[in-house]
């Protein structure tokens, strides 16, 4: 229900049909816990405004027949066209096993890498961000992190409203253990409103605030240099960008008062488990992933991640963008974050699907996808659990793009 949690929901029906929903108390997500979105989902479950049989040309059909003119249709415009003329747009809707079928026959069996999702425009700048620091698109944090840090700073994510069982468990944290709870957003948001603190940062000012705090990591000796020297490269080069800009260059930058940011160095630095949960305020940036890797740096330099409590934690925006991208559904990477630029991912990725092929290059993203599309060069489209008319980028641009 437009969140990114993934609680676990239990639905009992009466007699009358009646559905009602309630959180599973086993579920690690929520453990019983559901918001107002969770709690109403039942509401969608009656047949009002709903697709509950294929249609072709407005008119009911049966699967079989639905089936069979889609797959006679894309293998036509395979054989005339090549198979870069076809394309699947998926979501972070998707069960983990939609999304990798999905791929596997794209990739591996139609031949191209056109197959990109909704969870490009929310999450691409934390892929790369990780892919940047990491080498692969992982995330070093679990849900029980957030309960077990000393300090949680959240920045650009209004918790309460966009994750709001994540906020409960951290509010239970902070009533029973005295969680700190830092706010970094140019908003006062219902989050902000329950933080120890609130820095109102100016808006695009995130990297120069986390660069600061890396050169204030350094200098006041919170850095571990023994996991900067085994674990890290490129520190020398980091550090060196960040000393170059004083403290009041930052606050110049943040419009922060130097005193409100020495409070969150200290408090950063003084603090053990710590971790630092960033979301779309981050992400959908021109310099998100640039934000992503200042945040991740700070962890890095302190050697504050891997273990419990601590670690820079991207929390996504749908229930299955994650699993998506751990299963390859996006149109630059293979399952299990291998890589499609690399021949020998591309080979055992062969031959465990036993595929004729595997595509040999990136596919079109999701915004060049729908320009592929209103040019002419993708020919067939199957869109999965996703209205893009609504949510992407240039709307009326994709709605003319679907129409001609």
């Amino acid at each position: 229900p437009y969140c990114g949690v993934g609680c676990g929901v239990l639905a009992d029906v009466a007699p009358d049909g009646a559905v009602a929903v309630r959180g599973d108390p086993d579920h690690p997500a929520n453990f019983g816990r559901l918001c107002s979105k969770g709690s109403a989902l039942a509401e969608t479950l009656g047949p009002d405004g709903r697709l509950l049989h294929p249609e072709i040309g407005g008119k009911r059909a049966s699967w079989e027949r639905a089936l069979d003119l889609v797959a006679r249709r894309f293998s036509e415009t395979v054989a005339a066209h090549g198979p870069d003329s076809v394309a699947f747009y998926v979501s972070g809707q998707l069960l983990t096993e939609d999304y990798y079928v999905a791929n596997k026959l794209m990739k591996g069996f139609i031949g191209s890498a056109n197959i990109d999702t909704n969870s490009r425009l929310c999450m691409a700048s934390a892929v790369a961000g990780h892919r940047r620091a990491f080498g692969a698109d992982v995330v070093p944090c679990t849900y029980t992190d957030l309960e077990e840090a000393d300090l949680v700073v959240l920045v650009g994510s209004n918790l309460a409203w966009c994750h709001p069982v994540l906020f409960q468990r951290l509010v239970a944290a902070k009533e029973r253990r005295g969680t700190r709870i830092v706010v970094v957003d140019p908003r006062r948001t219902a989050t902000a409103a329950s933080s120890d603190f609130h820095l109102a940062l100016r808006p695009g000012s995130d990297v120069a605030l986390f660069n600061g705090l890396l050169a204030h990591l350094w200098s006041s000796g919170a850095a571990d240099l023994g996991f900067v020297a085994g674990h890290t490269s490129g520190f020398d080069a980091a550090l060196s960008a960040a000393e170059s800009v004083r403290l009041a260059d930052v606050a110049r930058a943040t419009g922060l008062a130097p005193a409100e940011l020495q409070r969150f160095y200290a408090l950063f630095a003084g603090t053990e488990r710590v971790v630092t949960v960033f979301s779309q305020g981050v992400n959908q940036a021109a310099d998100g992933t640039d934000k992503v890797n200042a945040i991740i740096n700070c962890h890095l330099v302190t050697g504050r991640i891997g273990r419990p409590g601590a670690g820079p934690f991207s929390i996504t925006g749908q229930p299955n963008a994650m699993g998506g991208r751990e299963v390859g559904g996006l149109a630059n990477q293979l399952a299990a974050h291998m890589a499609l630029e690399d021949a020998g991912d591309r080979d055992r990725v062969r031959r465990f699907w036993r595929s004729p092929r595997v595509a040999e290059r990136a596919g079109l993203k999701a915004v060049d996808l729908f320009r592929a599309v209103a040019d002419g060069r993708v020919k067939a489209l199957w869109i999965m659990a996703t209205n893009p008319a609504d949510s992407m980028p240039e709307a009326d641009a994709v709605q003319g793009a679907l129409i001609t």
